[in-house]
């Protein structure tokens, strides 16, 4: 695979083949006939987010796995079945709380995920509690899970909270079990990559599922496509669960492509949608759907980015978020010149929590943080 480290060939196959439906029993033993480093093998699943999938694959064998190295998968495996039901408990109680208040939130990605394109909670490895929200709530959100024990990364005066709420689109909690257990969002992105995605259609095309013996409402399977795509865009598709979770939900036979293409064209985002089915096909082997195909306009660019993004994430070269190199990719990555146009403005003339700390100004001067958003953005990408 172009970009693959000879060094760590055979195990980055391993991890391909285990995530790959495409791939057989006899693909499997055959690799494992090679000579594999099992910790960096562990390691690199656990990086990727599939370790439950390599277990789940390396469990029916063990025969082929030394002892000691099974015994270490086998813990592992238990440490993230431990946690999903941490997590799945605490996702009760915050849901319950906020369900008395009369708040409706959708959970996505995580655990929503394993229960509903993975069909059990183990099978995903586990993080932290992901929900999206509609942002007139996140103040009385934020004071609920606060009462639950919960404390946010962010502390934001009135004035710079209210700005946030526009122009950011998460908030972390930490609990008492650790950092980030909780990640609120109100929007995809941040604003300055400018997807400007409906939330409230969002909420209103939700649909009822079970999780954690709950019924409630999660995205419809064609909006997670779209926001679990921009979500990996984001992140240059860095980790091969994302892969994996949009494979299996491209994969769902109900799943309304010409929808997805619409929106795709609505949101100046299709260059984006056909990278992520071409990562897909590309490195877990999984062909697009004939429908995919017929629902995207066609984008002569997205194979050249597809090829450069394969081996970025082969090799594991993570982007510097705030560096030239990223905003040009994220730039080449939009199809329409007016959508660059937007991101460009937004990226330089929309301060965030980085401003607000580094200079404090009076309510009635918020305005010239747009300044201080351009001096510190110019500097950054000149020393990039």
């Amino acid at each position: 695979m172009p970009g693959t480290s000879f060094a760590r060939e055979t195990e980055w196959s391993l991890i391909r083949a285990v995530c790959s439906r495409a791939n057989t029993p006899d693909d499997l033993l055959s690799l494992l006939q090679r000579p594999i480093r099992w910790k960096l093998l562990f390691d690199l699943a656990e990086r990727h987010g599939v370790l439950p999938l390599l277990s789940q694959a390396l469990f029916p064998v063990a025969d082929q796995i030394p002892e000691a190295e099974a015994r270490n998968l086998k813990e592992r495996y238990q440490s993230n079945l431990h946690k999903a039901l941490f997590l799945s408990r605490e996702f009760i109680r915050i849901v319950d709380r906020l369900s008395a208040e009369g708040i409706e939130v959708l959970p996505y990605k995580g655990l929503a995920l394993a229960e509903t394109i993975y069909g059990d909670i183990a099978l995903r490895q586990s993080g932290d509690i992901d929900l999206l929200v509609q942002s007139e709530d996140f103040r009385k959100i934020e004071e609920v899970v606060r009462e639950l024990g919960f404390t946010p990364h962010l502390k934001l005066s009135e004035a710079e909270q209210q700005a946030y709420l526009k122009s950011g689109y998460e908030c972390a909690f930490d609990g008492a079990a650790g950092r980030n257990l909780l990640e609120v969002q109100w929007a995809v992105q941040p604003r300055f990559y400018a997807v400007d995605f409906n939330m409230d259609s969002v909420f209103r095309r939700a649909v009822s599922m079970s999780m954690a013996g709950r019924r409630m409402k999660t995205p419809s399977m064609e909006d997670l496509y779209i926001i679990l795509a921009l979500h990996a865009d984001k992140h240059v598709w860095g980790r091969l669960i994302w892969l994996c979770d949009l494979a299996r939900i491209g994969a769902c036979p109900t799943l309304n492509w010409s929808w997805i293409g619409e929106q795709a064209g609505e949101l100046g985002i299709v260059r984006i949608i056909r990278v992520t089915l071409l990562l897909v096909q590309r490195v877990l082997g999984i062909p697009i759907p004939s429908l995919a195909q017929a629902s995207l306009a066609r984008d002569e660019r997205s194979a050249r980015l597809a090829g450069e993004i394969e081996s970025q994430i082969a090799s594991e070269t993570e982007y510097d978020v705030e560096s030239l190199a990223y905003f040009r990719l994220m730039l080449r990555l939009r199809e329409r010149s007016t959508d660059q146009i937007r991101f460009v403005s937004r990226l330089l003339l929309t301060p965030g929590p980085g401003e607000w700390a580094v200079v404090k100004l009076p309510k009635g001067l918020f305005p010239l943080y747009r300044m201080v958003r351009l001096t510190r953005v110019a500097g950054r990408l000149v020393h990039s």
